[in-house]
């Protein structure tokens, strides 16, 4: 490949890069329906309560089986972790950042495995699932070299006296357990779990149950390139007991999560409760998008398109409402619209499909709701159906990409969705837009369309959302890359703790302690 797989990339040559995918579906198919341990303690943990792990795209399809670890193991490994912590924290910094970019090599090298094994469980097109494999390289490449500048984050500091030497020094918490999610299952599990281990915390991953599979390839990854055995540990199981039950165990030391911000914030309470730990919490985002009067319109049209459609909206940063000065509104309506109608909506594992399923069950029926309000109280512009496809995709999720004219007060335009869902309505004034943007318990990202140098910059300045994009026609609101843009967030996006790709990630894993030694 001549060219970088980045969620950016728009027109490249991708003949040679389709046909080794190609292959690497046929292999991944190949190995359907194993059944994959918990890994504890470097050895694999068999306790034959099977959670499946099913193509959303055809439900009755079984990708693999993984064997949960009950609650009741929690202790042990636990146990395990603090352990395997007390050499690992004490392993020369220039040790963990030689592992962790070993590890990322070798996602690199299986990226197309990885990707295959990623579409066929969360329904990502191809593009997509390529870009989050090689996020997931990116992130620990990225982290190690956080820890290499900063040598190990051990900074001299000033003296009082000539025999006197004071440093600065950042040392891990101890144990981290890392909450993943389903939507970026690798490159958020890689990110989190890099973060921690860089800082010379063990890890203990409970990865979505909707997409535990990836988690496998992590594992392998990290353990084939050296990760001492307890160091790194994958449990499975329900975020309702599992994730619930080892959050709560009095052992661990820090949290880092993504999810809803309702689960969030009892974790938030749970970690505050007897103790202070630290808790890197991502809850969602309701992002806005604004075009302006003087805005590339066909710029504006397809930037808002793959912000709102791609991964079918599934995504923190996915573009979920647009306000459109009233002078463009109709005909960026009516591209949108068109945008959304020609979108080809199918199997993911094809070259030629831009958008795959959602999730599960339970999200065509948030979708279901949600189209039904808008036929009360406003109006579909395109989509609104779900997707009845024809053969082996008769029983997948999917449903239609959909644009809906929505009153900015509508509960719509401001509750996350995680769906191919977007609103839109008008405004007058860049005063008016920036008032909607920022009316929201949201803060996630944003975008502007506008070629007024002056009205970017006010942008820039008064939107209240960790990430700002200006006319990016490869994504109005979306992606973020390692060292490329920070991943913070503002307000109830909660992101700000544990974003991850801006420069001072991994020393949020570590405290500060101050020493100074007499001469």
């Amino acid at each position: 490949m001549s060219f970088r797989i980045t969620y950016s990339v728009l027109d490249a040559d991708m003949s040679t890069l389709h046909a080794r995918f190609d292959e690497a579906l046929t292999t991944v198919r190949g190995r359907l329906g194993e059944a994959l341990p918990s890994w504890i303690a470097g050895e694999a943990y068999r306790s034959d309560d099977l959670l499946e792990s099913r193509n959303p795209a055809r439900p009755d399809e079984l990708l693999a089986t993984f064997h949960r670890t009950p609650v009741s193991e929690l202790d042990r490994v636990v146990r395990v972790a603090r352990d395997a912590q007390r050499g690992w924290g004490a392993t020369a910094w220039e040790e963990r950042v030689r592992i962790l970019r070993r590890a990322a090599d070798l996602i690199s090298e299986r990226s197309l495995e990885l990707s295959a094994r990623m579409t066929l469980e969360v329904g990502k097109s191809r593009l997509e699932s390529l870009g989050d494999v090689e996020e997931s390289a990116d992130l620990l490449r990225y982290y190690a070299g956080q820890l290499e500048q900063a040598e190990g984050f051990v900074r001299p500091m000033a003296r009082l006296s000539p025999n006197e030497d004071t440093r600065s020094v950042l040392r891990p918490y101890g144990v981290f357990a890392v909450i993943s999610p389903f939507n970026f299952p690798l490159a958020l599990a890689a990110g989190m779990s890099g973060g921690a281990l860089l800082g010379g915390n063990t890890v203990i991953l409970k990865p979505s149950e909707e997409a535990p599979w990836c988690a496998e390839g992590l594992y392998q990854a990290l353990a084939d390139a050296g990760l001492p055995p307890g160091v790194f540990q994958v449990v499975h199981g329900e975020g309702e007991a599992l994730g619930a039950a080892l959050v709560r165990h009095p052992g661990v030391d820090g949290v880092s999560f993504t999810g809803s911000k309702a689960v969030g914030m009892n974790l938030h309470q749970v970690m505050s409760t007897g103790r202070v730990r630290p808790c890197f919490l991502e809850l969602g985002g309701k992002n806005p998008a604004i075009v302006c009067r003087d805005a590339d319109l066909e710029a504006a049209i397809d930037g808002c398109f793959r912000s709102a459609f791609g991964l079918s909206g599934q995504k923190c940063s996915a573009l979920s409402r647009i306000y459109v000065h009233e002078s463009l509104l109709n005909d960026f309506t009516d591209g949108l619209a068109k945008k959304a109608r020609d979108a080809v909506v199918g199997d993911p594992s094809l070259a030629s499909v831009f958008t795959g399923p959602v999730i599960n069950a339970a999200a065509v029926q948030r979708f279901e709701r949600a189209v039904d309000e808008v036929r009360r109280d406003g109006a579909i512009i395109a989509g609104g159906e779900r997707l009845r496809l024809e053969g082996a995709l008769a029983k997948g999720h999917f449903v239609a990409p959909t644009v809906a004219a929505l009153s900015h007060g509508h509960r719509l335009m401001r509750d996350e969705l995680f769906l191919p869902f977007v609103g839109v309505t008008g405004f007058s004034t860049l005063d008016e837009a920036l008032r909607m943007a920022n009316d929201c318990e949201y803060g996630l990202t944003a975008g502007i369309f506008s070629r007024d140098a002056a009205d970017v910059e006010r942008f820039m300045a008064e939107a209240e959302a960790g990430v700002l994009y200006a006319n990016r026609r490869t994504g109005a609101t979306t992606g973020a890359w390692p060292g490329v843009q920070s991943f913070c967030g503002w307000k109830g996006s909660g992101a700000s703790g544990k974003g991850g790709c801006g420069p001072y990630y991994v020393a949020q894993f570590m405290r500060e302690q101050a020493q100074t030694r007499m001469g």
